[in-house]
């Protein structure tokens, strides 16, 4: 469902955007995992976004420079190598989301996504891949069975950050293997809708350094990882031509994910 044309209101463009991801769920498949609100939940979760922030005392400020920085000595990192458009480097955040990382990083060491495609692009939101299918209905965890979202206040799903596709925090557990990649920019509108929802300022001025979906991602999909280096490939991956499912009509095809750590 490719609905993300005009601003009618930036919450009514995240809704079609998250409702536009097949909602065909199978019966027989459980990990149908995608990034899905359903539109009568949104305003819900919102609110519920709200409360969680009031909940906790966070200096975004300094939880987002942590987010952001890039990774020391010691630190696992993965690194995709996507055909025809070059390489993404991310590092992890295993101490808030240790089952989504162990998860990603065994899969990846594993060579499950070796081959794997990013099956649903929409520029200015993310990309998604991890579907063996190709199809946005398939995929599971190491564990064969899905497992549940690990959430942070502290962890924002800032521009470039790695997250768990899932079909959304009312439906957990739903993770499987499945993951995105934000890559939405700063935008007034964002801001504008953030302030009428009543998050703080100190979040939006972080929102205003690094972009991102605050409004339909925080606190509703995990976020176990941060890309450090290689956006502008994210970017290249966000503007490809795709058809009315939000899949690319020509394979982006992910040749393998490397593990390795920084020396």
């Amino acid at each position: 469902m490719k609905k993300i044309i005009s601003f009618l209101g930036v919450m009514l463009i995240l809704l079609l955007v998250l409702t536009g991801c097949d909602e065909k769920e199978s019966k027989e498949n459980t990990t149908s995992n995608k990034v899905s609100n359903k539109a009568t939940n949104m305003s819900n979760t919102t609110k519920k976004s709200e409360k969680e922030e009031t909940k906790v005392n966070v200096n975004y400020a300094e939880a987002a420079e942590k987010q952001m920085a890039a990774p020391v000595s010691g630190e696992t990192i993965a690194t995709f190598y996507i055909k025809n458009y070059g390489e993404v480097k991310v590092k992890f955040f295993k101490e808030v989301a240790p089952k989504a990382v162990e998860n990603f990083v065994t899969h990846a060491k594993d060579g499950y996504y070796n081959g794997v495609t990013f099956h649903r692009v929409i520029n200015e939101f993310m990309i998604q891949g991890g579907d063996p299918e190709g199809t946005g209905m398939g995929g599971e965890s190491i564990w064969k069975k899905d497992f549940e979202e690990e959430l942070s206040p502290e962890l924002v799903p800032y521009r470039g950050s790695l997250c768990m596709a899932s079909r959304g925090l009312q439906n957990s557990p739903s993770l499987g293997s499945q993951f995105f990649i934000t890559q939405r920019n700063y935008s007034e509108q964002m801001v504008s809708y953030m302030k009428a929802q009543g998050h703080s300022e100190e979040l939006i001025e972080q929102y205003k350094k690094y972009g991102g979906d605050i409004l339909s991602l925080y606190q509703q999909y995990t976020v176990f990882g941060q890309v450090y280096e290689g956006m502008e490939v994210v970017d290249k991956i966000a503007g490809v031509q795709t058809d009315n499912s939000d899949k690319p009509t020509e394979d982006v095809v992910i040749e393998k994910i490397e593990i390795s750590t920084v020396e």
